[in-house]
């Protein structure tokens, strides 16, 4: 199964038009997660109509995207819209315009260490199956070490990495002592990834009703059907269709 699933991974990537539509079903899954995410949000009380008309309209022209580019691009459009919500969503002093390379502020600190957690726990379920974490569709996998896990965190950062950098500051968790500025950067200092790697490990093993599997699953198993779905749709068993947030 291992040589067979890699050469399968590898003809879908280099099919562009197999490639594009993995692609596409990452961008939808996250577009599609995020926008359930604010409903929710927006079930609290949150006026957020406008950006959830425009997160639907990019939605839907995922379907109409014929390059990764296009779709990278309609992803990028989208998520900065959705991020322009946080400041509505967590209060004026979190609200974010994305920087990362280094990080600029501690909202942006503690996203995107959010995200480095989702990224390991992903590639750690990887691990734990045949397919090949070198090789993804919607991130280029030239210049990556990995790229897969990039792939299917797209489906889970509004369901695991947003919500957990929610908790830790709905909850008043985070403190400014939780964050050291080192050049221009902002990074969280080692109380803080401690408590941020504590709280994550939580949400991990939290877990609740499989729809189809009809019993309790943990998120961290979740991540590993989401696998197992995607090694089904390279050999053709089954279209792989993302997780939804609930």
């Amino acid at each position: 199964m291992s040589g067979y699933l890699t050469l399968r991974q590898a003809e879908h990537y280099l099919d562009g038009g197999k490639r594009l539509d993995l692609a596409r079903r990452f961008v939808e899954g996250g577009l599609g997660n995020v926008l359930r995410l604010l409903r929710k949000e927006g079930a609290r009380g949150k006026d957020l109509e406008a950006t959830l008309g425009l997160l639907e309209e990019l939605l839907a022209k995922t379907g109409e995207a014929r390059s990764v580019g296009e779709l990278m691009a309609l992803e990028g459009r989208a998520r900065e819209a959705y991020y322009q919500t946080w400041e509505a969503l967590l209060g004026e002093a979190w609200a974010l315009k994305r920087s990362r390379r280094p990080p600029r502020d501690p909202i942006n600190a503690l996203l995107s260490f959010a995200n480095t957690l989702l990224y390991t726990a992903v590639l750690a379920q990887i691990y734990q199956t045949h397919l090949d974490p070198r090789i993804g569709f919607l991130h280029e996998a030239n210049y990556r070490r990995h790229s897969l896990n990039l792939d299917v965190a797209e489906v889970f950062k509004p369901v695991l990495a947003d919500r957990l950098v929610f908790r830790l500051i709905r909850r008043g968790q985070v403190k400014p002592g939780h964050f050291l500025r080192e050049g221009e950067g902002v990074f969280l200092s080692e109380a803080g990834r401690r408590l941020a790697v504590e709280e994550w490990e939580k949400t991990l093993q939290t877990t609740y009703q499989h729809p189809a599997l009809k019993r309790a699953v943990s998120y961290r198993t979740t991540l590993r059907l989401e696998l197992y779905k995607l090694e089904k749709h390279l050999i053709g068993e089954q279209p792989y269709v993302p997780y939804r947030l609930r």
